[in-house]
């Protein structure tokens, strides 16, 4: 005689063993689901050279987290593959024929979109790239630059960060101290009554003549005598009041203003 069929939604039992007490089925393991693949950082490469394109396309393709979404042989192409697929990092070069790389970032910075600029460069002193700094780039980086160096500056960029060492900002305004001021030559005086300026605290203005100085929020702590989750707060705050994208751009509008240099 058959067995009656299960109740629908009743436990599972063995049939018992022989001589033995039925035994319960374990319950099924849960089937794991993969876990979602992180966001990719989506890069556009603008080079007039094939052969480097080639070369940063290797380095960034090996990286898990990186995607080249697209590439550009000059700056007019470049600011439209921007428009058109919006990504995260342009890894812009400087000098090339045509559209050069300071005015494509004039271009997509006055776009509005949420691109980023890292601008590639030759030699750490190039006026080229300095302009384009303040033209709206978030920082710059050598063509000899290591493959970990290019990765993690990339990664630094999408996420809102400025990739200028301090080093080179304090060669940076050394050598362009008497030539970053907007016409009209501010002078420190006039720091006070420009407006951008005038929001600030007394704190928020001491830290961003730090900033502008080069000094790490580690070097801002030690000298004003703070923890460096308060110099990160306090230079957050800053970059909001100014309505500028990054430490980069607030050295450059500290200038501007007079606040320092002069």
């Amino acid at each position: 005689m058959s067995d009656p069929p299960e109740a629908d939604g009743a436990a599972s039992v063995e049939r018992p063993l022989a001589g033995g007490l039925p035994v319960a089925r374990p319950p099924a393991a849960p089937v794991e689901q993969p876990a979602p693949a992180a966001a990719r950082i989506r890069v556009l490469l603008v080079d007039d050279q094939a052969l480097l394109r080639m070369g940063f396309r290797l380095v960034l393709e090996a990286e898990d987290d990186i995607a080249v979404v697209g590439e550009a042989s000059d700056g007019a192409q470049g600011v439209a593959l921007t428009a058109a697929l919006r990504p995260d990092v342009v890894l812009m070069d400087v000098r090339m024929p045509g559209v050069n790389g300071i005015e494509a970032t004039e271009r997509i910075v006055a776009s509005g979109v949420p691109t980023r600029v890292l601008i590639l460069t030759t030699f750490d002193l190039d006026e080229y790239a300095f302009a384009a700094l303040r033209a709206g780039a978030s920082g710059f980086l050598l063509k000899d630059a290591r493959p970990a160096e290019l990765t993690s500056a990339i990664r630094a960029v999408a996420t809102g960060d400025a990739v200028v060492s301090p080093r080179v900002t304090r060669r940076m305004l050394e050598m362009f101290s008497g030539r970053l001021p907007a016409p009209g030559d501010a002078t420190p005086s006039d720091a006070a009554t420009d407006p951008r300026i005038a929001q600030l605290t007394t704190r928020e203005v001491e830290v961003l003549r730090t900033v502008a100085e080069g000094l790490s929020n580690a070097e801002i702590a030690a000298r004003l005598v703070l923890s460096e989750a308060t110099v990160k707060t306090h230079v957050g705050r800053i970059l909001a009041k100014l309505g500028v994208r990054d430490r980069v751009q607030a050295v450059v509008l500290a200038y501007e203003t007079g606040l320092v240099g002069g």
